[in-house]
């Protein structure tokens, strides 16, 4: 594929409105279909903001109606903020655009850059993202009292996490040595070009997701780099590698449409 070209919009006192972020990958979406534009990947702050993909629900947004934007990507809701690099690649793929290998790629790129700070990630099946892996539950530690062979979020599901105390916070998931999240995708595709993209913790204020039932997922949590490392990590040393590991797997990617299963034609008589 083409060369990818990098803007950064906005960081720190600098952060970019949600809306001003969603009003320029419009933009460069229509120029990138125009064939005006290369392909282009918007790195980025937001200040705190929630966000709901289409298939979020209602009982996953925040229970004191702190206000949620409604977007038009995939998944469910997530929050954005300080000490997280928000990444929007907006690439002309084949058609019928391939979405999972497009998330894929994005997970590969993340992966690539969360080893090279020394946190090994890895994917999980049916889970999009980039996740820490947890222990085993018979090698958990208790932690506020909780029996995680007996956990609820795995038997009830009318269970609410944010109901039932820090033991169960996603924010505190690496106390409890379970899986969390590093980073979060949700993809949009229009007239075969990529919007949105993903989400990286590097050292944000992880109780956030507390209020909110991160990626509609209740038996996982979320984590950050920083919090991994046990050490501070900042947007400004993570922006290169991130773009750098970007470059690699988007730059170097064998593109190819989508295959589309046809039904096998009747058998002659």
């Amino acid at each position: 594929m083409s060369e990818l070209r990098f803007v950064r919009l906005g960081f720190g006192a600098e952060a970019v409105e949600y809306q001003v972020a969603w009003d320029k990958q419009r933009e460069v979406h229509a120029a990138r279909f125009a064939d005006e534009a290369p392909d282009t990947c918007l790195l980025l702050e937001h200040p705190p903001v929630y966000t709901a993909g289409r298939r979020t629900a209602e009982n996953e947004r925040p229970l004191d109606g702190t206000p949620v934007v409604d977007v038009d990507r995939g998944g469910k809701i997530t929050w954005h903020g300080p000490g997280q690099l928000v990444g929007y690649p907006i690439m002309k793929l084949p058609r019928p655009v391939d979405v999972v290998a497009h998330v894929r790629r994005l997970e590969d790129a993340l992966i690539r850059t969360a080893a090279e700070f020394g946190v090994e990630t890895s994917r999980v099946e049916g889970r999009s993202g980039v996740w820490v892996l947890g222990d085993p539950i018979e090698q958990r530690p208790p932690f506020g009292g909780l029996n995680l062979d007996f956990d609820p979020r795995l038997t009830d599901e009318e269970f609410d996490p944010r109901l039932n105390g820090p033991e169960y916070a996603p924010s505190n998931a690496g106390q409890r040595r379970e899986d969390r999240k590093l980073a979060a995708i949700g993809i949009r595709v229009a007239k075969g070009v990529t919007m949105h993209g993903f989400a990286l913790n590097v050292n944000p204020d992880n109780t956030w997701f507390d209020r909110i039932i991160p990626c509609g997922i209740r038996d996982a949590g979320v984590a950050s780099l920083a919090n991994e490392l046990g050490r501070d990590v900042t947007i400004e040393e993570v922006l290169p590698v991130v773009e750098r590991h970007l470059r690699e797997v988007l730059e170097q990617a064998e593109l190819k449409p989508r295959e589309i299963e046809r039904p096998a034609e009747p058998a002659s008589v």
